[in-house]
């Protein structure tokens, strides 16, 4: 038997239309590429006590290598082990139908909630098949959507079928992360036209305009009326570094009424440097994941910045501008929290 989203713990699917901060979990390895299971334990620890609500894991930023190399399952536990029974837990699930459904079954048999399905793998699908495996894969666990951005590997993805997959009764969240407003509105008009928005939880996943995501009101017409939507969390790579100041921005962006002061829209900018930096923009993404490991590295969270692939890496300069950041925004990031607990997360 698969698992709905009505099966969740009492609260659970509250707490996740409400809009959580989750992090998408990075991966600790030693020097040898072997599995830091003390140091990944520490990352979810952190995570938990800097104000997540849930943990993403075997995601982009976890590497999607481990799959490869016999770390997918270990991961994944360790994250579960860590959470407390109000952590929303999504696992990563990829591939063609056959993988992503095995996948969300060692998801749903480690204890996690929903999986964020990607459609990377089927690129120049139809339509129609890639709603089947989406009905598919949804028959196994709850979905939450992932629309990824095509510059690195993204499938575009048309308003028409957001309506159909907003359709699909297990679905209850959406990453929404093409970086491209228009898309970003044809993710919105689909689940405002599959009458599904009371049900999906909308989420942030465009690094480039995560404060304007959670501030605006997207107010669409639909069916002679204006109906009002709003993306209530995020579930950002960005967000698995300085996440106390990760989990501030939300509260204080949730916080905001009608009239949003000006200093507070300014933030769009000054969290969009930010991410610039840590995720390799000026080298189109190269050194994103190294880039997040970089500030897990300096706060003493990681050993080292080590990938799975060592071809991965920072890019030139990019250490240097990762500094220059936390340096001008001091307020956003979070190394006194983080020195003040590194012991007791590190602890056995």
């Amino acid at each position: 038997m698969g698992l709905s989203w009505q099966d969740w713990p009492t609260g659970m699917v509250e707490r996740l239309r409400t809009g959580l901060c989750i992090p998408a979990h990075p991966l600790a390895l030693r020097a040898d590429r072997s599995l830091d299971a003390k140091r990944q334990r520490a990352l979810s620890r952190y995570y938990l006590a800097a104000g997540a609500g849930g943990l993403a894991v075997g995601v982009h930023t976890t590497q999607f290598a481990i799959r490869e190399v016999g770390m997918h399952a270990p991961v994944l536990e360790i994250a579960a082990a860590a959470a407390t029974p109000n952590t929303l837990l999504v696992a990563g699930a990829v591939g063609r139908t056959e993988q992503a459904q095995r996948e969300a079954r060692l998801a749903r048999s480690c204890g996690y909630h929903a999986v964020l399905l990607s459609l990377a793998a089927w690129k120049g699908a139809s339509e129609d098949e890639m709603i089947a495996h989406c009905q598919a894969v949804a028959a196994e666990m709850p979905l939450f959507g992932f629309y990824l951005q095509p510059a690195v590997g993204g499938v575009v993805l048309s308003a028409g079928f957001w309506k159909r997959f907003a359709s699909i009764d297990n679905v209850v969240a959406i990453k929404i992360a093409p970086f491209n407003r228009y898309a970003t509105l044809d993710v919105l008009r689909g689940v405002l036209e599959a009458g599904a928005a009371d049900r999906i939880a909308l989420y942030t996943g465009n690094d480039d305009h995560i404060v304007a995501d959670l501030l605006t009101p997207f107010t669409l017409a639909h069916g002679g009326e204006r109906v009002t939507l709003r993306i209530t969390g995020g579930l950002l790579g960005h967000w698995s570094v300085w996440t106390e100041g990760a989990a501030r921005l939300l509260a204080r962006c949730q916080a905001t009424g009608a009239a949003i002061p000006a200093e507070t829209l300014a933030l769009d900018a000054v969290i969009t440097e930010m991410n610039a930096a840590i995720f390799d923009v000026a080298h189109h993404f190269h050194g994103v994941i190294a880039g997040c490991h970089e500030v897990l590295r300096r706060q003493g969270l990681l050993e080292g910045i080590w990938c799975l692939d060592e071809r991965e890496g920072l890019s030139p300069g990019q250490g240097e501008l990762i500094a220059a950041m936390a340096a001008r925004y001091p307020e956003w990031t979070d190394d006194a929290f983080v020195r003040a607990h590194l012991h007791e997360w590190l602890s056995d």
